[in-house]
């Protein structure tokens, strides 16, 4: 007969309480790493012990393509497999940039272009590996919401670093100092001047890089504090957070960065329920306000930025080489000379993703960037479609008005050169492929649970 008796208990399993099973890292854990490394440590700071320019962010990034690679070649770590129309989309992107680089470096190229195509190709294969790891190993609502969170928090604090440049003209980014990494001098100055105020940069390398970091988590602040107050769980938190990000978008004096919260704001109130478009244009003007009263000469700044928008020497500037860039286009129309190619020190500034994707990637290039941000808005607005859960339907509005933010700086800022605003937006793209992921297998659950109770 089997012995019964129970197992003798040693006295630490008698009276210490049973300690909860600790999570296990996963693709929530390594986004939140990347994030981290991209949005707190500043963009100046890069590794010391390399030859080449290489941040932090950057090299979490090309470990999460390894790691994606690997976890596509099993099936028990979790990774998300099938079809997903963002991850084609970024594909076809990584397609396009693989055949411009072919045959940029198949030609003869100056030694100084060359070396930044090469550099280049290795940046921008980084970001895509971001955007297909977040697409593919963020599996579950209640991670998604983690890193999102974290994506916010980390926004509130380069605007709060933004806000201390902006009121008092002291950089905090510029006290920190890390083992192994070094400041990389990148031309630009961390407190610029328009007007009468310094345009903040927070840890970010430029004030329209900043404005659009913070404008960009805008919507996610909207979305977060709404669901807190849904939720009954603490939500000053957020309300702080969506200020700072606020504030953070009008100080750095960006157009990009106003017009992107602008739309980002017309999306969110078109698709929020009636009662909430009310509060949130209420309280969002309100506060646009508030700022203007508490910051004098604010107001007068913004207006002026787009009342004399046809006499401002920056657009002007950025006009007036239009001309240069389409003869540039016409030499190389379909794959272009090459990504990272038009150097800014040797031939001129373009403050426009498109148009210098057009001259760098040709007319296939720009299709598939213009397909990228269209298959994410697409992932979003499918996922309102599908899902029955309010809070999920928020969330894609969110994520909506977040990646359109970014797509309209493209037209007014050369998105790709600037490594954070670049890293968060390929994050966001990602994270509507994984939205819809779980929405759709969120579908087949109450699918199947439906069948079984009417078996």
């Amino acid at each position: 007969m089997a012995d019964q008796r129970r197992p003798t208990l040693t006295v630490t399993e008698r009276f210490l309480p049973e300690r909860p099973a600790r999570r296990r890292t996963d693709g929530a854990t390594l986004v939140s790493v990347f994030l981290l490394a991209l949005l707190i440590i500043p963009a100046r700071l890069v590794l010391s012990f390399v030859p080449m320019t290489l941040p932090p962010a950057l090299v979490v990034a090309l470990l999460l393509g390894v790691l994606w690679v690997s976890g596509q070649m099993v099936d028990d770590v979790g990774m998300g497999k099938g079809r997903n129309v963002v991850r084609t989309a970024v594909a076809l992107y990584l397609a396009s940039h693989l055949a411009t680089y072919g045959v940029a470096t198949r030609r003869w190229l100056p030694t100084d272009e060359l070396t930044v195509a090469d550099s280049s190709i290795i940046r921008i294969t980084s970001m895509i590996a971001v955007a297909v790891f977040v697409c593919d190993a963020v599996r579950t609502k209640d991670r998604l919401d983690r890193v999102l969170k974290l994506l916010l928090a980390c926004a509130a604090v380069i605007a709060f670093v933004g806000l201390v440049q902006f009121g008092l003209g002291v950089d905090l980014a510029s006290y920190v100092s890390l083992p192994g990494l070094r400041v990389q001098d990148n031309g630009y100055s961390a407190m610029e001047a328009r007007s009468i105020f310094r345009r903040p940069t927070g840890t970010t390398n430029h004030p329209i890089e900043f404005g659009l970091v913070c404008a960009m988590a805008v919507p996610l602040g909207v979305h977060y504090l709404f669901k807190a107050r849904d939720d009954g769980t603490p939500h000053v938190r957020w309300a702080l957070c969506l200020a700072l990000v606020g504030l953070g978008a009008l100080t750095s004096l960006s157009r990009t960065a106003l017009l992107g919260m602008a739309v980002g704001a017309l999306i969110m109130i078109f698709t929020l329920p009636r009662r909430r478009k009310i509060t949130t244009a209420v309280v969002g003007g309100g506060s646009f306000l508030g700022a203007s009263l508490v910051v004098p000469g604010l107001f007068g700044t913004l207006r002026g930025m787009f009342s004399n928008i046809e006499d401002d020497p920056s657009v002007k500037a950025r006009t007036a080489d239009y001309e240069a860039a389409w003869h540039q286009i016409d030499l190389n129309p379909l794959l272009g000379r090459g990504f990272g190619t038009y150097l800014p020190t040797k031939y001129t500034i373009l403050d426009n993703q498109f148009l210098l994707t057009l001259i760098e990637n040709g007319y296939l290039g720009l299709f598939a960037l213009i397909g990228m941000f269209l298959a994410a808005a697409f992932a979003a607005i499918r996922v309102r479609m599908i899902s029955k859960d309010e809070q999920l339907r928020s969330l894609a509005s969110a994520l909506v008005a977040g990646v359109v933010a970014g797509g309209i700086a493209s037209v007014t800022f050369d998105l790709l050169g600037f490594g954070v605003a670049t890293g968060l937006v390929f994050t966001m793209i990602g994270v509507t492929g994984a939205l819809l992921r779980v929405a759709k297998e969120e579908r087949r659950r109450t699918a199947a649970e439906a069948v079984a109770q009417e078996a």
